[in-house]
């Protein structure tokens, strides 16, 4: 496999170095901006970046403006890096479109296993890529939905979410299980980040999201 390309993004340089020396040790090529108008640069001149690690608090422009400039042009999956723990600031990021977001400090051998879960995930090729159930069609492999052969965009993670729900289906899944399996690697969130990505993926689906049920005071089934 072709080595993959990470793009870093954060004003420390000392931080820059952490993150980028535990992923060349796991293989990956590592690019570096040190603000985000460096980092817009760099994304848009490098076709080749599979993952973006961004920090909030940047000069010039910061992490969200960064995070909205990329959005509009790809689906490429964004890593979060702040010092802040608010809860308002996880909620904006995953409006976003962020993938993750992970709170300074932090273990940088977990954020790379989340990278590469990330990217394990996203270039999923397998023989039963395509899940069809009720209404709803699922390409792993193209990473696009389908209800009633009208496509529907969903973020990286609303994509995660209904392929983790179409192959369980029928399954009581409490939040913790939908956490750890969608999540993974130990997240530190609690139930509300699931329900605001239910909430927006029914959304998305329209009556098709009625297939996701609510199990008050447990989690979610998904069944047609």
């Amino acid at each position: 496999m072709d080595t993959l390309k990470v793009l870093v993004v954060d004003d420390e340089s000392r931080m820059r170095k952490l993150v980028k020396d535990f992923l060349v040790k796991k293989d990956f090529e590592v690019l570096e901006a040190e603000d985000g108008a460096q980092a817009v640069d760099i994304f848009f001149s490098d076709k080749g970046i599979s993952l973006v690690i961004l920090d909030v608090m940047m000069p010039k422009m910061d992490g969200w403006q960064v995070c909205r400039e990329i959005r509009e042009h790809s689906k490429v999956p964004i890593i979060m890096l702040t010092a802040k723990s608010d809860e308002r600031d996880e909620l904006l990021g995953f409006e976003l479109g962020v993938d993750e977001y992970i709170s300074k400090p932090f273990s940088p051998k977990i954020l790379v296993a989340r990278v590469e879960a990330i990217l394990r995930r996203s270039n999923l090729l397998t023989a039963d890529s395509i899940l069809h159930i009720g209404r709803i069609r699922l390409d792993k492999s193209a990473h696009e939905v389908l209800v009633d052969d009208r496509q529907i965009e969903l973020s990286y993670k609303e994509f995660e979410l209904l392929t983790y729900f179409m192959e369980n289906q029928g399954i009581a899944l409490s939040r913790e299980k939908i956490l750890n399996s969608v999540w993974n690697y130990d997240y530190f969130g609690d139930a509300r980040t699931i329900d605001t990505h239910v909430k927006k993926l029914r959304s998305k689906l329209g009556d098709a999201g009625e297939a996701i049920k609510t199990i008050w005071g447990m989690g979610y089934k998904f069944e047609v």
